[in-house]
């Protein structure tokens, strides 16, 4: 028995921030964004909303998609949680109806979605769940310096979630094999500084120093991530279809981590990959991080550009440095449109 993708949902907060908007306050045009991000607008939290309440919004759809009103576990996937304790997923399993079953977060910034599938498909086929609800949910924006010309046009909040079951290996919409990496000996190239155990704000009684502002925000080593955004989704995407014995031609659509339009359709390129065959929401969302790939399939999904019987490969990368990668065969599930 394996994991098998039974209904997928999404949601975006309303408040839309164009790169117009964007300039009104940073050094920077919608030209210069568009042209190396190929971002135009991102949506971003405000009154109120969090990365649990976005989370709750996304799970509640994939569970009508599914068509249940319940399940074994609830794991999220998030970098910007709530707060550092307690995790956000028993909250949200709460919020939802349903009850004292096991939830769980795990941190695996933009590679979240794939090390959370491999995890929920674990759960299912350990035989501890029959059912996960696995969502992926970011409001990492509070997260990244809004005065920082390199991070802050890239950024966006959102929430996609998936309900997995057990079924057989050879169905519609069961989870390949996985492929996962990482490397931390770079990890810094993309890091928070503060906010842990290792550097703590002296506001907290803890006697060790003020922490620079700027170490509570996002810092980012733009061009080496670039190279290794490039490299390790194109290696881990070919090793995954090796697995699965599927011939790159075979592929319908190649759903990537929605980081940076360069470096999805570079990857694809790597892998000789026809760009019809890329999936891109990136200009309407920007990066979401966990949420990105959920996000993405949903989208395609809800405009019926991703049908029935298509396959699909998965790939991401993110701070860790971590990647992953899995195949599906698109199942016949509904998908609603995001807000």
């Amino acid at each position: 028995m394996t994991a098998v993708l039974t209904g997928i949902g999404g949601f975006l907060p309303p408040r839309a921030v164009t790169n117009d908007d964007l300039s009104r306050t940073l050094e920077t045009s919608d030209e210069w964004i568009r042209t190396r991000t190929g971002i135009r607008e991102r949506r971003m939290v405000s009154d109120g909303l969090s990365t649990g309440s976005l989370a709750v919004e996304a799970g509640a759809r994939a569970m009508r998609s599914a068509g249940v009103s319940g399940v074994d576990s609830v794991v999220v996937a998030t970098t910007s949680p709530e707060r550092l304790c307690p995790a956000v997923a028993p909250e949200v399993a709460s919020r939802l109806g349903l009850g004292t079953v096991a939830a769980f977060d795990l941190t695996s910034a933009c590679s979240g979605f794939l090390y959370g599938l491999a995890t929920a498909a674990g759960l299912i086929d350990s035989g501890t769940a029959d059912t996960v609800l696995f969502i992926g949910s970011e409001a990492f924006t509070t997260l990244v310096n809004q005065e920082d010309r390199a991070t802050a046009p890239i950024f966006g909040d959102g929430a996609g979630a998936v309900v997995l079951r057990r079924g057989e290996p050879d169905e519609p919409g069961a989870l390949g094999p996985f492929d996962l990496g990482s490397d931390g000996a770079l990890a810094d190239l993309l890091a928070i500084p503060a906010g842990g155990s290792r550097q703590r704000s002296a506001d907290a009684g803890l006697g060790h120093g003020t922490v620079p502002t700027p170490d509570w925000y996002l810092r980012m080593e733009g061009r080496p991530l670039y190279t290794q955004a490039v490299e390790r989704m194109t290696q881990s995407a070919l090793t995954v279809l090796k697995r699965a014995d599927w011939p790159v031609a075979d592929v319908d659509w190649f759903a990537g981590h929605q980081a940076n339009l360069r470096i999805v359709r570079a990857v694809a390129e790597e892998m000789e990959l026809p760009e019809e065959r890329v999936a891109v929401n990136i200009d309407r969302v920007g990066n979401t991080l966990a949420a990105s790939v959920p996000l993405l399939l949903n989208d395609y999904a809800a405009r019926g550009a991703l049908r029935p019987g298509q396959r699909v490969l998965l790939s991401a990368f993110g701070a860790g440095l971590s990647w992953g990668s899995t195949v599906l065969v698109w199942p016949d599930i509904q998908a609603e449109p995001v807000n």
